[in-house]
């Protein structure tokens, strides 16, 4: 009798308890409910919060990088005191329609010179640096190789001049004859079919089977390709034959496609006593382009 007397004296309050229980188990139903139904994600999917691409302005390969003229300048690890002649000459001026590197492997190198190329960078931000690369003579083909793949994978370019770190070049000049050309399939620089194939000394070829002299290519300080052209390098990298020349291999690689090549001596820089060396900024620009 108590305990009846009890429930009438406080039934709105037990009323109340009850429906406030009832709300809560039915938001614990719906929250399991809503839990189960997602879909379920594979064992090796991503996060979810990291499944985004971080540059929601295109895929995740985009290239973040563009230019109507990309330069690449082969040199090595220690050969600071010429990217700084070139910085200082012909690279110094700031152009928006051309970007440029400083090419160099790093694979083996000393911690020391390792060092001294993050310095370098950090001020510069100029150097392209192949951890997959060990600089030396032998492997200038490969390096080609390693900056061209890089290079189409990462600049939206049109054309890109591959120099030498002794060479000076008249950029100016240059692009300005770019954008009178078509951007397809160019390869344009001082041509050579005359070579004798070399057998000994550093430009010794061994593996060179295909006839007595070398397929025609562009020699020198520079040449010039269209990214339609370097894009097919990459694109088959596997399958190029590599050797001891990597302007050689260049002329190889391409000899059999049918591709616009443009002779200009004006890319000439091996025949040089027309032009004092003493009219240089420096002892090391011994190759002149236009």
């Amino acid at each position: 009798m108590n305990l009846v007397r009890l429930v009438c004296r406080h039934k709105t309050a037990l009323a109340l308890g009850v429906f406030f229980l009832f709300a809560i188990v039915l938001l614990f139903l719906a929250k399991c409910t809503s839990e189960t139904l997602k879909p379920a994600e594979s064992p090796g999917a991503a996060p979810r919060a990291e499944a985004r691409p971080k540059h929601s302005a295109g895929p995740p390969h985009a290239k973040q990088l563009s230019s109507f003229l990309a330069v690449l300048v082969t040199t090595g690890p220690k050969y600071t005191e010429r990217r700084s002649i070139l910085r200082s000459t012909w690279l110094t001026k700031h152009d928006p329609e051309v970007l440029y590197w400083f090419v160099v492997g790093t694979e083996g190198l000393p911690p020391e010179d390792l060092q001294n190329l993050g310095s370098e960078q950090i001020r510069h931000r100029d150097l392209l640096l192949l951890p997959d690369l060990r600089d030396s003579y032998e492997n200038l083909t490969q390096k080609l190789l390693h900056m061209y793949s890089w290079l189409d994978q990462n600049v939206d370019f049109k054309f890109v001049l591959k120099a030498d770190d002794d060479t000076f070049a008249r950029l100016d000049v240059l692009k300005e004859e770019l954008k009178t050309k078509e951007p397809s399939r160019l390869y344009w620089g001082f041509f050579s079919g005359r070579g004798r194939v070399k057998t000994a000394g550093k430009w010794r070829e061994s593996a060179w089977e295909l006839c007595d002299y070398y397929l025609p290519y562009a020699l020198g300080g520079g040449y010039v390709l269209s990214a339609d052209l370097v894009h097919y390098v990459r694109l088959n990298v596997r399958f190029l034959k590599t050797w001891q020349s990597e302007d050689v291999s260049l002329g190889a690689w391409l000899a059999p496609v049918d591709v616009k090549r443009v002779h200009d001596p004006r890319f000439d820089t091996v025949i040089i006593t027309s032009i004092p060396v003493t009219n240089s900024p420096s002892k090391f620009l011994n190759q002149y382009l236009f």
